[in-house]
């Protein structure tokens, strides 16, 4: 097994190692380790099927499903991102992904199969590093605060579409809005992480609007200061596991009108604190 390192801050490309293969206790632990130590891992040449990915992301826990997304025939716990010329991806602004649920994931693992020819890179940013980042008393000020996140709000763009709401109507009943805490403490590294992001967070609680406008404002920005990033330029069956709770992704929309195909499940995870 090869570890190439992709930045700084997070990520590492990791070679050697066939995933479409029953893979060890050993194996799979040291996966975990590489996953938890980079935040964001990385695998080319893994031609999975549906099955053996299903069976990969299991080894990481529980999985959840998405109450948005068209979902593979016989997984629905394997969601389509899917972006062509005449429905183009909405999703443009750095996120963590359903942190509109009590326990947001802990770790998603993305498949590429449909890549273009140019551009549809991925960018992650370490929340680990961008709270070490902060000064004392910044920590200290954020240390208590909630924010809210919201299905609805990082669905606006879906809501608003003809038919949007009653698509989506379940989802939304389904998934009110919830608070977690803004510095929340990884529960395997025991470090603490930056929980929020500007898809899904609406508010600081306990805050005036204007006050609450202003820390997201600058803490989206200093989450994403290049120095906490790194970036992924993809090809066919390429494999990106992250964790979901130390890091924030954003996707490169830089290729329409080609065609871009993934593959996604996540894995659960325990209520932030």
């Amino acid at each position: 097994m090869k570890i190439k390192h992709l930045a700084g801050a997070l990520g590492a490309e990791i070679s050697g190692i066939d995933l479409t293969s029953n893979l060890t206790s050993a194996v799979y632990q040291s996966i975990r380790a590489l996953l938890i130590e980079h935040e964001v891992i990385f695998f080319r040449d893994q031609d999975l099927s549906p099955a053996q990915q299903y069976a990969l992301a299991s080894l990481f826990g529980p999985l959840q499903t998405h109450p948005a997304y068209a979902t593979l025939e016989g997984f629905p716990e394997i969601t389509i991102l899917e972006s062509t010329a005449e429905k183009p991806s909405k999703i443009e602004c750095w996120h963590s992904d359903m942190t509109f649920r009590p326990h947001p994931p802990m770790a998603t693992l993305l498949r590429s199969k449909t890549i273009p020819e140019k551009g549809g890179d991925t960018l992650w940013s370490s929340l680990t590093a961008a709270y070490d980042g902060l000064s004392p008393k910044m920590q200290n000020f954020l240390a208590d605060l909630t924010a809210v996140h919201d299905f609805s709000y990082g669905f606006k763009e879906s809501l608003a579409e003809p038919g949007g709401s009653e698509r989506l109507a379940h989802a939304v009943a389904d998934n009110p809005p919830v608070s977690h805490p803004i510095i929340r403490t990884h529960p395997e590294t025991r470090k603490k992480v930056i929980f929020v992001n500007p898809l899904f967070t609406t508010h600081i609680e306990g805050l005036s609007a204007a006050e609450s406008r202003a820390i997201l404002r600058f803490l989206y920005g200093h989450n994403t200061t290049p120095e906490y990033t790194c970036r992924f330029a993809w090809e066919a069956n390429c494999i990106a596991i992250w964790d979901n709770r130390s890091t924030q992704h954003k996707p490169i929309n830089d290729y329409f009108p080609a065609y871009r195909y993934l593959e996604r499940i996540v894995i659960n995870g325990d209520k932030p604190y």
